[in-house]
């Protein structure tokens, strides 16, 4: 049960680590060719590969050799005494990356009631928004009302609660660094797909979007359970601001990248599914029924 555990845990990151790379290739060229909205929409191929390789296959299909042979040789290996203390220290890394949650979101929260932290929405089921004790000094009426637009948009399209399984993943694939990667690089396609939908609709506040961007401060504090306006370090601030200048794609441009994106989604889900081995049929028993009719 164990070496299935481990086996199945691989898989999956095996399959997400593959669609993250091919996200971190394109995600460039499609924020600029097809949307920011887009470039963040495209991070649902990651999940949707780790569940692909988690459907059962059918077990009457022939895998390929190789497939197979690494397959019984994982298992023999894991069965032979290493599952135990492998599961064992998935377990201690995620009981960890757990409590660095539940930490960081105490702390966050601690900032917030004194005023030092946002603007930010913090929570996930009933999230809120966050802005620290000068807000109403620091910020014009313009630029707290783009402010709120911003946030109110992370609440419209729950990015939250993407936010929260996004969380979830990374602390149960907590040994994979292109995860921790994925999902920094994920926040802040979030955050350049918002501002991109305000300023779609409030397109000529992109000035004073960006000054209120360039006088937020830099985050003292991290919540991973929270969608933030300030970027933690200078450069997502540049990123930002660059995509700022840039002209929106056009709508039928966008519609016909939506729908590339969701024949690809099916394209990896099921690349995914197929390319898992199948259980190894000799697992299974054999009954022989004998069709002599003689007694």
């Amino acid at each position: 049960m164990a070496a299935d555990v481990l086996i199945a845990l691989a898989r999956a990151n095996l399959a997400a680590s593959v669609a993250i790379l091919l996200v971190f290739l394109a995600r460039s060229s499609v924020r600029r060719w097809l949307g920011a909205q887009l470039a963040y929409a495209s991070w649902i191929l990651v999940p949707i590969a780790a569940a692909g390789s988690l459907t059962p296959l059918d077990v009457s299909a022939r895998p390929l050799a190789s497939a197979r042979a690494i397959s019984l040789a994982a298992k023999a290996w894991l069965a032979a005494g290493p599952d135990a203390i492998l599961v064992g220290l998935w377990l201690i890394g995620l009981a960890a990356s757990l409590a660095w949650v539940v930490w960081s979101q105490y702390r966050y929260g601690l900032a917030a009631r004194a005023g030092q932290a946002g603007p930010a929405v913090f929570g996930v089921i009933a999230p809120r928004l966050v802005v620290p004790a000068d807000y109403s000094a620091r910020f014009t009426p313009e630029q707290r009302r783009l402010i709120r637009a911003h946030e109110r948009a992370h609440m419209d399209r729950l990015d939250p609660r993407f936010n929260a399984l996004a969380v979830l993943l990374q602390c149960l694939g907590w040994f994979n660094p292109l995860l921790h990667l994925a999902v920094r690089a994920m926040r802040l396609d979030q955050e350049l797909a918002c501002d991109a939908t305000v300023i779609a609709r409030l397109p000529g506040d992109r000035r004073r979007y960006a000054e209120a961007l360039l006088i937020s401060q830099r985050a003292s504090v991290y919540a991973p359970l929270g969608c933030h306006w300030g970027g933690r370090s200078v450069h997502p601030l540049e990123a930002r601001i660059l995509t700022l200048m840039r002209p929106q794609p056009a709508q039928d441009r966008r519609d016909a990248g939506m729908i590339g994106l969701a024949v690809f989604a099916v394209i990896i889900g099921i690349g995914a599914w197929a390319a898992q081995p199948p259980a190894p049929l000799d697992i299974y028993p054999v009954i022989y029924v004998s069709m002599d009719p003689s007694p």
